[in-house]
């Protein structure tokens, strides 16, 4: 059983897939090819905002939209430990410091009272992440950052698709940025992201930005990156979109079906608030400690079902962010790094693989009681 069955995806877009390709190939314009427009502007359309603009990842994302803010060093940004590295990384790299603050223990994600306090006159926006595919409470962080004059750059590499109230996710604040990784709820066969913005200034700063600066060619009116999407990868998410609602759709109803069926066990389940929906990046539980997990994750592989950690260590425990570690204490991010993992989750997991996933757990946790 594949973790993520990208396999069954690509056999049901294979024609599409192979003929998007196949028109790059023809034409040769693999950077800057017309893809790459048709692309931003269908991803603008589904998100619901006047600017996208592709990048080569979802890091190169989260860097491009903090240096067109004009990000500087001394600069803090406010963000969540419980996350992947290039959260806080795009923010060292550019000099500003992580400010780390806590999660909410039942959905993982941010808690927008934790934030209010961790403001400093060094503070220049909040970085929230959407985590395994829900979107944080947004409207009570814009309402925070409006306060104090801060940008919102939502990190919404696991949420491309979600809605948030009456909105999606990538259209909620500032800035959006998402990633393309193949794993992810819309991936491409490589690496690529985008950025999303209501602010056409913004968006004119990150089109320059991801070429090196240029307003046009060879004129470096500020600096920039290499951070194009190619093309190809462009034509394979063109491809990927003709049936991204469908699949948006079977992910709610997968992880319905998973939150009901894991009520019967021991397990604690995510909460999904009833203002948002949550597309299941990861389909992530809760077990009570890191020894049940290992004892469980055994169990699961030595039944052919694969499993993983989102995330073990917080970065603020991680060796290269210690430095960063507020004087505060984060036990939610803590004590979560202890005792999430995810399960097999795609728009293609078959109800009967769900079922043996389900039953497999069941029989791992019975046998990791003590």
């Amino acid at each position: 059983m594949p973790f993520i069955d990208l396999q069954t995806q690509y056999a049901a877009l294979k024609s599409s897939v192979n003929a998007r390709i196949q028109r790059v190939l023809d034409h040769g314009q693999y950077i800057m090819g017309p893809e790459v427009k048709e692309l931003e502007a269908a991803l603008a359309a589904h998100a619901g905002t006047a600017h996208c603009i592709t990048v080569a990842s979802g890091t190169e994302a989260l860097l491009i939209a903090m240096m067109a803010l004009d990000v500087k060093p001394g600069d803090e940004i406010i963000t969540t430990p419980f996350t992947f590295a290039a959260t806080a990384e795009t923010i060292v790299l550019l000099g500003a410091v992580p400010v780390f603050v806590d999660i909410e223990p039942d959905t993982c994600n941010i808690d927008p009272r934790a934030i209010e306090a961790a403001i400093g006159p060094r503070t220049r926006a909040i970085l929230p992440v959407s985590l395994y595919g829900q979107v944080a409470d947004m409207d009570e962080i814009n309402a925070i950052a409006a306060r104090h004059g801060l940008a919102v750059i939502e990190d919404a590499a696991q949420s491309f698709g979600a809605r948030y109230k009456d909105r999606r996710s990538c259209g909620l604040s500032t800035w959006g940025a998402t990633s393309f990784f193949p794993s992810k709820p819309l991936g491409c066969y490589g690496d690529g992201g985008a950025l999303f913005t209501n602010d056409a200034a913004l968006a004119q700063a990150a089109r320059e930005i991801r070429v090196h600066g240029q307003s046009q060619r060879y004129t470096h009116t500020r600096v920039g990156v290499g951070g194009r999407m190619d093309t190809l990868q462009c034509a394979v998410v063109l491809a990927k979109l003709e049936r991204f609602d469908w699949e948006l759709e079977q992910r709610l109803a997968i992880g319905a079906r998973y939150q009901q069926r894991l009520a019967e066990l021991p397990v604690q389940r995510l909460a999904v608030r009833p203002d948002r929906d949550c597309v299941w990046a990861q389909f992530t539980v809760l077990l009570r400690d890191a020894a049940q997990r290992t004892a469980v994750q055994a169990s699961l592989q030595a039944q052919g079902i694969p499993t993983a950690i989102h995330y073990p260590r917080p970065l603020h425990q991680q060796p290269v962010y210690t430095a960063y570690a507020p004087t505060w204490a984060l036990p939610h991010s803590e004590a979560a790094a202890q005792r999430v993992i995810s399960l097999p989750m795609s728009a293609d997991l078959s109800a009967a693989d769900q079922d043996r996933v389900v039953a497999a757990l069941g029989e791992a946790l019975a046998g990791a009681r003590d």
